[in-house]
C-alpha cells in the first residue's frame, strides 16, 4: 500500500497535471527569452564565445521549447510503463518523433552558419523529415492499436500483482530519470563552460535509454511468472530489440543513426502486427474450445 502511495504521488493523475502545465509555462518563458537572447546578439549587445552556437540564428530558440516538451514526454512515458508494454513502446516512439524534429530545427538553424556545404545539410534534413514521418506514423499505429484499456480489478490476482510490480518499477524508474536528468544537465553545463558548445541528441537521452532498455528486461523477465504464452514472450522481446536499436541510433550521428530509426519502427511495427494478427487467429480456436 506505500508503494501505491508513492506511486499515485510520483506518477499519479494529480502530479501528471501539475507537471503539464509546468512544462507548457516553462517552455514559453524558455522561448521568450531565448529569443531575447538571440536578439541581443544579432544587434550585438550579447557577445559570449561559449553562447554563439546556441544564438546565432533565431531557429536555435526553438530547441529550448522542446527540450522541455521532451522532458515532460518522457515522464509520460514512465507513467505508460504499468498499463501495457505496447503502450510504453508508443510512447517511446512518441519520445523519438519529438526528438528528431528537436535535431531537424538545430539541422536548419545551422545552413549557412556551418563550414558544410548547403547541399549536404539539406539532403540530411530531408532523410531526418523522412525518418520524421515514419515515426509519427509508427507511433499514431501504436496509439490506435493500444487505445482499448482494460479493468485490473477483473483480472486475476496473478496479474494484479504482476501490474504493481510495474508500477513499483516505473516509480524507481522516475527517479532514475530525475537523478540521470540533474547529472546530463550539470555535465552539459560545465562542457559549455570549458567550451564544449555541441548539441547532441546524445544528452541525457543516450542515458535514460539505457536505463529503460535495462527495466524492459527487468519487466520481462518478471512476467515469465505470470505469462507462459509464447507469443506475448516473443513480442515483448521483439520490443526491447526495437528499444535497443533506438539506443543504439541515438549514439550513432548522420545517416547512419536515421536509417537505425527506420529500422526500429519497422521493427516495432512488424512485431505488434504479427502479435495482432495471432491473438485474431487464436480467438476462433478458444471459442470452439468452449463450445465443444
Amino acid at each position: 500500500m506505500k508503494t501505491s502511495r508513492f506511486h499515485e504521488v510520483v506518477l499519479g493523475q494529480s502530479t501528471d497535471k501539475f507537471l503539464r502545465e509546468l512544462a507548457i509555462n516553462v517552455a514559453i518563458a524558455g522561448f521568450i527569452i531565448h529569443l531575447l537572447c538571440c536578439l541581443l546578439y544579432d544587434i550585438g549587445s550579447l557577445e559570449s564565445i561559449e553562447l554563439i552556437p546556441f544564438i546565432d540564428s533565431y531557429l536555435d530558440a526553438l530547441y529550448t521549447p522542446f527540450s522541455i516538451i521532451l522532458a515532460y514526454e518522457v515522464y509520460e512515458l514512465i507513467r505508460a510503463i504499468p498499463e501495457s508494454f505496447s503502450n510504453s513502446i508508443g510512447k517511446q516512439f512518441e519520445v523519438v518523433t519529438l526528438l528528431v524534429v528537436r535535431d531537424i530545427f538545430k539541422n536548419l538553424s545551422d545552413i549557412g552558419v556551418s563550414d558544410v556545404s548547403i547541399d549536404s545539410d539539406v539532403a540530411f534534413i530531408a532523410m531526418e523529415g523522412l525518418v520524421f514521418v515514419l515515426l509519427f506514423a509508427t507511433s499514431l499505429y501504436f496509439r490506435s492499436q493500444t487505445a482499448i484499456s482494460v479493468d485490473i480489478s477483473q483480472q486475476d490476482d496473478s496479474i494484479q500483482a504482476f501490474v504493481m510490480q510495474k508500477k513499483h518499477l516505473a516509480s524507481g524508474l522516475a527517479m532514475v530519470y530525475v537523478l540521470v536528468a540533474m547529472y546530463s544537465f550539470t555535465s552539459w553545463s560545465m562542457g559549455v563552460l570549458d567550451g564544449e558548445t555541441s548539441l547532441s541528441r546524445t544528452v541525457f537521452f543516450s542515458d535514460f535509454f539505457t536505463w529503460l532498455i535495462v527495466s524492459d528486461i527487468i519487466i520481462l523477465l518478471v512476467s515469465y511468472k505470470h505469462i507462459i504464452d509464447f507469443p506475448q514472450l516473443a513480442r515483448n522481446t521483439g520490443f526491447i530489440l526495437s528499444t535497443v536499436v533506438i539506443r543504439v541510433g541515438i549514439g550513432t550521428p548522420g545517416y547512419t543513426g536515421a536509417v537505425l530509426f527506420i529500422l526500429s519502427a519497422s521493427l516495432a511495427v512488424c512485431v505488434l502486427r504479427l502479435s495482432i494478427h495471432s491473438d485474431l487467429r487464436n480467438v476462433p480456436e478458444k471459442q470452439g474450445i468452449k463450445q465443444s
